[in-house]
C-alpha cells in the first residue's frame, strides 16, 4: 500500500471565474480545477492517486506560482512556461499532457492532430478521453485542442470558458456568443 500524499488547496480569483490550486510540499502543480468543478478534482485525485491516496489542506500555493497565473491571466501568455506540474495517470495520459504543453498560446489544433503528434494517429479517441481527463487545466492547455471542424467542442469548465481562454490568447477572434454548431461539435 502507498502512503498518504499531502498536497495543499489554494483558492485564486480570476477573470473566469474561481480556481482551485493543488500543489505539493516542493511548490509543484498537481491539479487546477474551476472551483463550482471542485467534485471532479477529487474524482481526477481519487483516480491517480487511490481513495486514501491524497489528503488536501488549506494553504497559500507559492507567490511564484499564484504570480504566474496573474501574469498570465493579465496578458502575459507564456506565464506558465517552466511551471512544474506532477501529475499521475498512465504513459499514454502523461504523453498526451506533454503534448499539450507544446502547443503555444495562441495556436489550435484538432485531436487528431495532437495524436499524429504522439504518433498515434489512429487514437483519437484515446487522446481525447486523455485529454478530458487533464487534472491541470489552463497550465495543460487542453482548451487549444478543438474539432476537426475548426469549431469549439467539450471543455470541463465549459464552452464559453474555453472561448474565452482562446480569445485572450489571440486564438480566436472576440465573438458575443457561441453558435449552435459549435455547442453540438463532436471530437
Amino acid at each position: 500500500m502507498t502512503s498518504q500524499v499531502v498536497l495543499s488547496l489554494d483558492r485564486i480569483t480570476t477573470p473566469i471565474g474561481d480556481m482551485l490550486l493543488v500543489v505539493d510540499d516542493a511548490g509543484r502543480l498537481r491539479a487546477v480545477d474551476f472551483a463550482e468543478h471542485e467534485w471532479r478534482m477529487h474524482r481526477l485525485l481519487r483516480l491517480h492517486y487511490g481513495h486514501t491516496g491524497v489528503m488536501l489542506r488549506t494553504a497559500s500555493a507559492p507567490k511564484q506560482l499564484r504570480a504566474r497565473f496573474d501574469a498570465y491571466f493579465g496578458g502575459t501568455l507564456t506565464a506558465f512556461e517552466g511551471v512544474e506540474v506532477v501529475t499521475s495517470g498512465t504513459e499514454f495520459q502523461r504523453d498526451v499532457w506533454a503534448a499539450l504543453r507544446k502547443i503555444r498560446p495562441g495556436e489550435t489544433i484538432s485531436y487528431a492532430e495532437l495524436a499524429a503528434r504522439l504518433d498515434r494517429p489512429r487514437a483519437v479517441r484515446a487522446v481525447g478521453l486523455a485529454n478530458g481527463a487533464n487534472p491541470v487545466c489552463v497550465v495543460v492547455p487542453c482548451h487549444r485542442v478543438i474539432g476537426a471542424n475548426k469549431h469549439l467542442t467539450g471543455y470541463g469548465g465549459g464552452l464559453e470558458r474555453k472561448r474565452w481562454l482562446l480569445q485572450h490568447e489571440g486564438a480566436l477572434p472576440a465573438s458575443p456568443s457561441a453558435s449552435a454548431e459549435e455547442e453540438g461539435a463532436a471530437l
